[in-house]
């Protein structure tokens, strides 16, 4: 079978009808009072080296038919660590194992905005520039009845630019009429909705709350945020998924919730939107993976671990993260049968990224990474649990991960348009294509991505170019993404 694209003629499926609630919001700087002023009053103050301690949530423990966090906290001693007291500050004079990452270290490491020397973390002097378009909407489990304090807080912080936010209660399946709150998930929430908006901070932020963590739930939650991006946002944008459960049998079925193709029939196939999904927090999985990370439709988070100068705190290189779930799917196999065509799902022509690598293989995780670790763990600010926290898992992949797509201001999703054919659509996974294709190059391939050879979470070695740990690796700059 020839490495080519499917192609669909004219193609038009109906966006699921859906009922929501929904609540608006436009979070400025000054727009929480009380809440801008406990977070400029604190008292800015050197962090102790860390001992790499880490707490799992019990929002984290898998369960049939249910999703999980893929979210870690960093803890002194193993246990629910309290909110950090303050926001801390690196001293370069001070010597570091590992510090708590923030907008402006991360912005320098991944995006070269701001750039600083040595891309020390600290808790002035902002984070990236204003860029990004459209919305990214975020799909969770529950209910956080802070969010709209969570990244007022956040952004007046640094501080960064303000967001527009809305929150969606995808209550329209009849579930629930408001979603309960859950400590577990409310952390989750507010840790997708800050570092979301910190890449591409143009960008609306949209929160979607499932009724509950039921893959049932989340799924309906899935055609809620894509709709109301091809609804509101002509221009399209990205939806993402810290969330995972393990594989099931008939999940291509449902591997469409997480394709733009689903949703955009109706405008025309014009609004293209992109899903990330998290690769988990387990480490190497072997003969199966997480979903919907192993969907072929999504950009599958990996993690990497961040290490610094124990001299000057300065950026040094990134690892593989441990964590950092990787695996080959159990379920999307490459469709090799004469006459079965387009599934919906699978591997195959439609999908065709991991051909080079793996040939007619099954689906392997991840994709692309950013720093997931919890000991190289970013700020979040979480009212509903008492404060910051460091936090780390692909939780934090996956948004950063869209917003960072965001800013490249691409604009992939998985219908491409061609003019040659009368705009007839080819269903394809045109943002996966588009990063694994410089894995063979000379030169834009190193300039474009942290090719990442050290480190193991457990699985086939961590080697240059692809690996099941961190995928194609993680970003640099805008260029091929």
């Amino acid at each position: 079978m020839q490495n080519q694209n499917w192609r669909f003629l004219n193609k038009v499926i109906a966006g699921a009808a859906v009922a929501v609630l929904v609540v608006s919001f436009s979070t400025f700087a000054a727009a929480q009072e009380g809440s801008t002023g406990r977070a400029s009053q604190q008292v800015l103050v050197p962090r102790a080296p860390q001992n790499g301690k880490v707490f799992t949530p019990d929002s984290d423990k898998a369960s049939a038919g249910f999703a999980h966090t893929t979210y870690l906290l960093h803890s002194a001693d193993g246990n629910k660590p309290a909110a950090l007291s303050v926001p801390t500050i690196v001293d370069p004079s001070i010597t570091y194992e590992q510090t708590t990452e923030t907008p402006n270290s991360m912005g320098c490491i991944y995006v070269g905005s701001p750039k600083t020397s040595g891309c020390i973390p600290n808790v002035t002097g902002g984070g990236p520039s204003a860029a990004g378009y459209g919305a990214i909407a975020i799909v969770d489990a529950y209910d956080n009845p802070d969010a709209a304090t969570d990244v007022a807080v956040f952004n007046a912080q640094w501080p960064l630019a303000a967001t527009s936010f809305t929150k969606i209660y995808a209550n329209g399946n009849g579930d629930c009429t408001t979603p309960p709150a859950n400590a577990g998930w409310a952390l989750e929430e507010a840790l997708d909705i800050e570092w979301s908006h910190v890449f591409a901070p143009n960008a609306a932020i949209i929160l979607v709350e499932a009724c509950s963590s039921s893959y049932t739930d989340l799924f309906y939650a899935e055609q809620v945020a894509f709709n109301y991006i091809v609804d509101n946002y002509p221009a399209g944008g990205q939806v993402t998924n810290s969330w995972q459960g393990g594989e099931f049998s008939g999940q291509i079925s449902d591997d469409p919730f997480f394709a733009d193709w689903e949703y955009v029939g109706a405008t025309g196939f014009v609004t293209h939107i992109q899903a990330f999904a998290s690769s988990g927090d387990g480490g190497y999985e072997g003969a199966t993976t997480g979903y919907p990370s192993g969907s072929p439709w999504v950009v599958s988070a990996g993690g990497t671990s961040v290490y610094r100068s124990t001299k000057n705190a300065h950026y040094s290189y990134q690892g593989c993260w441990s964590g950092s779930g990787g695996g080959v799917s159990a379920e999307e196999t490459y469709i090799t049968t004469a006459g079965v065509g387009f599934t919906g799902g699978n591997m195959g022509p439609w999908a065709n990224f991991q051909f080079p690598i793996f040939g007619r293989g099954n689906r392997v995780t991840p994709d692309l990474s950013f720093n997931a670790d919890p000991n190289s763990g970013v700020y979040v600010y979480d009212e509903y649990n008492g404060g910051w926290f460091q936090v780390g898992g692909t939780s934090v992949s996956s948004p950063s991960l869209a917003s960072i797509i965001n800013r490249a201001n691409n604009r992939l999703g998985t219908v491409f348009l061609t003019a040659i054919t009368g705009d007839g659509d080819w269903f394809n996974t045109e943002e996966n294509n588009l990063i694994y294709s410089q894995l063979a190059t000379n030169t834009a391939y190193a300039a474009n991505f942290y090719d990442v050879t050290k480190g193991s979470n457990g699985g086939p070695a961590v080697v240059k170019s692809y690996d099941e740990c961190t995928g194609v690796g993680a970003p640099i700059g805008l260029l091929g993404k």
